[in-house]
């Protein structure tokens, strides 16, 4: 088992992306897998940061 993780800073203070894989017989690439899921919503999740009013929800609790 191993672990892979990925975590970028850009454009604003806190990090756009912080993914982390552990205890996987192949880290890299379900790694690979969570970034193709995460890389489409990521600049909504900053959006929802900087605004929340302007952002899609995602299903995220406490949304209208």
């Amino acid at each position: 088992m191993h672990s892979a993780g990925l975590a970028v800073v850009a454009e604003v203070e806190w990090r756009v992306t912080d993914l982390r894989v552990d205890w996987a017989d192949d880290p890299v690439d379900r790694l690979a897998e969570l970034l193709a899921v995460w890389l489409p919503q990521r600049d909504d999740y900053v959006r929802r940061g900087l605004d929340p009013a302007s952002a899609p929800s995602y299903g995220v609790p406490g949304d209208r």
